[in-house]
């Protein structure tokens, strides 16, 4: 018996802004950002009844502490949604935010469920990067990675034991692909630059959630914008930073900035937008994920990319707009480089070297994001891709509902 296939829609997005590391969002719990997007959520659709919530997917890297026991759930508990709605918690590492629009479309695309929010968290002043893996070392629960590991995947170096690193699989990538220190320390500064410029046309208005922050003074403030924008960067003051490795072309410039951030997307079937009379505002048309060498690590968005227009059919010159995470100044410039992407389609409004890299909320991040750079300038297509840990990636690509469509 055959069954029918829903299509995905994006009805709504919302992100709060980037906190820098022990900045205006240091004092906040993490299922409080979370809770923030969910609330902003039902406030922007009142004619969504939450009950109607089929469940909650949110994506988080470093599951422990604040961000432990099911943070999704956590997120719920702490928002306006009733105890009603479940939630449950993904880790694919800097994919984890889409990975869970990658779930919650697969589930409203099978009439299994009709109404989902999916969205991601990550509080990196009280949760810093990797705490899961060095908290267990320290109290003896073992290391992620076994003999096994090391004798299949040795590092270029002969490193014993070989170590997973991101920072070694940006350089690597940027090796591959000939990404010269200039075209990196460019590429940052155009991050900023394009950041700076949208902050203050507005462009991010209808995507973030104006929050109440504390400034260096422990006074409250109120912000509304990222705060790891830096107008001010040059090439001349990127160009005196130390590289991150022996002889490598990244510095701490050309790379994403640790954040703390939240976002959600409320995604809906026919069944879900005929139960509330919401109007979507786009449809997810393809996910795709892709694995490769965990030790280049960082290349896997180039097969997961590939994956996604094979199955549209589609070229990349088709493809309107690409969001695609900046890890490192090297992974946007390796997508374009191998799909000969103008820079005038890559990442229009800034990206993590500038916005900022909430682990587990990114990869709703840049939808949203997507989302609004589709309605802002007419355009119909947006792919949206993130590198992740151990050596995978994540596409993902929707299409714009221009007002008035037939569904």
């Amino acid at each position: 018996m055959s069954r029918q296939v829903y299509t995905a829609y994006i009805v709504d997005g919302v992100r709060t802004p980037g906190g820098k590391r022990g900045g205006a969002f240091r004092d906040y719990h993490p299922t409080e950002l979370g809770a923030k997007c969910l609330d902003a959520l039902l406030s922007r659709n009142q004619s969504l009844d939450p009950k109607l919530i089929d469940d909650v997917i949110f994506g988080c890297v470093s599951q422990i502490g604040a961000q432990s026991t099911n943070i999704a759930r956590n997120v719920v508990l702490a928002s306006k949604l009733p105890i009603s709605v479940a939630a449950t918690t993904i880790d694919r590492q800097c994919g984890s935010g889409l990975e869970s629009l990658t779930r919650g479309a697969q589930a409203v695309m099978s009439g299994t469920q009709d109404i989902i929010i999916v969205g991601g968290i990550e509080h990196m002043t009280s949760i810093p990067l990797g705490s899961n893996a060095t908290i267990g070392l320290k109290n003896g629960l073992g290391a992620p990675l076994t003999a096994i590991h090391h004798e299949k995947y040795p590092t270029p170096d002969g490193s014993e034991p070989p170590v997973f690193s991101q920072f070694l699989g940006a350089e690597l990538v940027a090796q591959e692909f000939k990404c010269t220190r200039e075209e990196c320390d460019k590429y940052a500064m155009e991050s900023h630059q394009l950041a700076s410029k949208a902050a203050k046309n507005g462009a991010y208005k209808n995507e973030i959630i104006p929050m109440t922050g504390l400034d260096k003074d422990g006074k409250e403030i109120t912000v509304a914008v990222d705060e790891g924008i830096r107008p001010q960067t040059t090439l001349e003051s990127l160009g005196k930073l130390k590289p991150l490795m022996p002889e490598g072309v990244l510095t701490a410039g050309t790379a994403s900035q640790v954040t703390d951030g939240a976002s959600a997307v409320l995604l809906m079937n026919e069944n879900g937008l005929k139960k509330t009379g919401l109007i979507p505002r786009a449809k997810i048309i393809c996910v795709a994920s892709a694995g490769d060498d965990p030790v280049i690590m960082l290349r896997a968005p180039v097969f997961s990319t590939e994956k996604a227009l094979n199955r549209l059919g589609m070229k990349m010159s088709q493809i309107d707009l690409i969001e695609c995470n900046e890890a490192f100044a090297s992974i946007p410039l390796m997508l374009m480089k191998k799909f000969n992407i103008p820079r005038e389609k890559m990442n229009v409004v800034g990206g993590a070297i500038a916005l900022g890299h909430p682990l587990g909320s990114t990869g709703t991040k840049i939808t949203v994001t997507a989302l609004n750079q589709l309605e802002q300038q007419g355009k119909k297509t947006a792919l949206i891709t993130l590198c992740e840990g151990g050596g995978m990636a994540n596409t993902v690509v929707i299409e714009r509902v221009a007002p008035g469509a037939k569904l």
